[in-house]
């Protein structure tokens, strides 16, 4: 029997990797992986459907079911997550020693929709009392002009924003403290060059953000993988291999990252920095799944329905496909 074929569009990284070179292989699929970019390729699956399977913003993704659109199938691999408490930087001319001193600010983001920001808006209202309405949002081009949401939403009308200048950039704005503060999706340019202006909020941020997942379980989940309604409806079954394939790329990751005769990546004590990242999560490493994830899931749709990303609440199960609520990935260190 002929393997189905389909493409998969996502980023290619170390958890990804085995899929990409044809090392694992989903059953009953031959895989045609593509390298996308997350941003341009959270546009095309949101207004365009162009791949049959493709790593998706979990935010983008529950507005669009929220609203009816069915045409998205989520599976439970969850191919990006990052802490956010770092990826808050301030103008340091603008008086915010504190979470709290953002009450009242300018603050910059490229979409209101932004997983990242999903993230960061919770924390700070629930750890920090500083409310989404509490300050006003600048929205454009963090480090080169542009802005648009990539798939309408409804911002609360108790906010109020700006847009910036096509020709103007969040970063330039923050520099020049004509913004206070930039909630981020990657680290600005000012940053990475030392500009003396920009520094992060959370400067400790190391600590910070280990204790947060010592207090709650979370490790940020940013992007799951889709399956195009036509696809999965001719073949549903192809959920279930996927997710498979995709748990099994992860551990072989993992155990290539824990080899230390040669070092996967290139940084010089990568395997130190393994074993600091798996004493902080104590056995639970980059899980997949919806039952480790539950509560995680159950925060992001409580906060999406509270901040206006959803239309209508959201039921975790909703999201995935049945045939993938039950797996399990088998989080454990070791892998297989």
């Amino acid at each position: 029997m002929t393997d189905l074929q389909l493409t998969l569009a996502c980023g290619r990284y170390d958890r990804t990797a085995f899929l990409f070179d044809g090392s694992i292989k989903p059953e009953g699929i031959t895989l045609n992986c593509v390298a996308k970019r997350p941003g341009e390729l959270f546009r095309r699956m949101a207004q365009s459907r162009d791949y049959a399977v493709a790593e998706m913003s979990f935010s983008t993704y529950a507005n669009l079911l929220s609203r009816g659109d069915r045409g998205l199938v989520g599976i439970p691999v969850f191919t990006s997550r990052v802490f956010r408490h770092s990826y808050v930087f301030v103008n340091r001319g603008a008086g915010i020693e504190t979470a709290g001193d953002l009450a009242g600010k300018r603050v910059g983001t490229m979409q209101y929709q932004l997983t990242s920001n999903l993230w960061m808006r919770g924390i700070l209202e629930d750890d920090y009392g500083v409310r989404p309405a509490d300050f006003t949002w600048y929205f454009g081009g963090q480090d080169s002009p542009g802005h648009g949401e990539r798939a309408a939403v409804a911002i609360p009308d108790d906010i109020e924003s700006v847009t910036i200048p096509d020709d103007q950039t969040l970063d330039r704005l923050l520099v020049a403290g004509d913004i206070d503060a930039l909630l981020a999706p990657h680290i600005p340019a000012s940053f990475r060059a030392q500009n003396p202006n920009v520094r992060r909020l959370f400067e400790d941020y190391r600590e910070v953000e280990a204790a947060y997942h010592r207090r709650t379980g979370f490790f940020p989940i940013m992007h799951l993988v889709v399956i195009r309604r036509d696809v999965y409806d001719r073949d549903p079954w192809v959920a279930e291999s996927l997710f498979d394939a995709f748990r099994r790329a992860k551990h072989a990751a993992l155990e290539r990252l824990q080899f230390t005769g040669t070092l996967a990546a290139m940084v010089p004590w990568l395997f130190g920095e393994l074993e600091a990242a798996e004493a902080v999560f104590a056995g639970h490493y980059w899980p997949y799944g919806v039952a480790e994830n539950r509560s995680e899931l159950e925060t992001m749709l409580a906060w999406a329905q509270r901040h206006g990303i959803t239309v209508r609440p959201l039921e975790v199960d909703e999201l995935f496909a049945p045939g993938t609520l039950d797996l399990a990935c088998g989080a454990d260190q070791s892998g297989d």
